[in-house]
């Protein structure tokens, strides 16, 4: 299936590790031009060469400077990057902390400055454009936390993000812009040894132990990767999916048990 991507301008913040360097890899791969948006100068610049080594041949791969967390960084990057890539048609957002299995509840203000605040800031930014030109795309990356107790602060910072999406997709969706947010579970991403050994030291047991729990948690048996997560999103960027739009993208192998309606 062609994704009918081939020219289409992408943001993506959080760009340099994780789903969101994953998901710029697809976008480009399927012919989007790409703006990286992160704060590390160094792991920004190892993200563009990651990313240019995916995209095809002439499409263009930027990588920018931002803190998603604040007002003028962001104004600033929806400058640099109309004028790096001429426009942009997509916004994928996913600058956020990752999540560590829980977050002491003081974390909660910057938590959401970020990843709630830090999304509504990159929309408003890009959004007027979109709607103008009739066209365009955002997809919030949330987490399956949004659905399950465990963590104050994780869930309500995704159960947030969830409820942005569908205020902005009643409001953009009738301008041709189409609004989704997609909820990961545990996503095999460059960090996820670390995330296992932590867990696994904090529940005393080995890390396979862990690592085994996790997959029987997960309907098809196993942990899906960042790579995986990045299809459904470079799908949910592409023209061909108009009929999504403000309703929650489970992205994390299906939860035995539950039925949702």
């Amino acid at each position: 299936m062609d994704l009918e991507l081939g020219g289409r301008r992408a943001v993506v913040t959080g760009g340099s590790q994780g789903i969101g360097l994953a998901a710029a890899k697809a976008l480009a791969a399927e012919g989007a031009d790409v703006a990286l948006v992160a704060r590390g100068a160094d792991a920004l610049a190892a993200a563009v060469e990651s990313v240019t080594a995916h995209a095809r041949p002439g499409r263009t791969v930027v990588g920018l400077r931002a803190d998603t967390g604040d007002d003028a960084s962001v104004a600033s990057l929806a400058e640099e990057a109309v004028r790096a890539l001429g426009g942009v048609d997509i916004l994928v957002n996913s600058a956020a902390t990752p999540n560590p299995g829980s977050f002491p509840e003081e974390a909660l203000e910057a938590e959401f400055n970020v990843k709630v605040r830090g999304y509504l800031r990159t929309a408003r930014a890009f959004a007027p454009a979109m709607a103008e030109r009739g066209w365009g795309r955002i997809i919030n990356v949330s987490g399956l936390a949004a659905r399950q107790t465990g963590s104050v602060v994780g869930s309500v910072r995704n159960v947030a993000v969830a409820a942005l999406s569908k205020n902005l997709a009643d409001e953009l969706g009738p301008q041709g812009v189409n609004v989704v947010v997609v909820h990961p579970g545990l996503t095999r991403t460059e960090k996820t040894p670390q995330t296992l050994a932590a867990m696994a030291a904090h529940r005393g047991v080995s890390v396979e132990e862990v690592e085994r729990a996790a997959a029987a948690g997960v309907s098809i048996g196993r942990i899906v990767t960042a790579e995986e997560v990045a299809d459904v999103i470079a799908f949910l960027a592409s023209p061909r999916s108009v009929a999504l739009n403000g309703d929650p993208v489970l992205a994390g192998g299906g939860v035995p048990g539950p039925i949702f309606y």
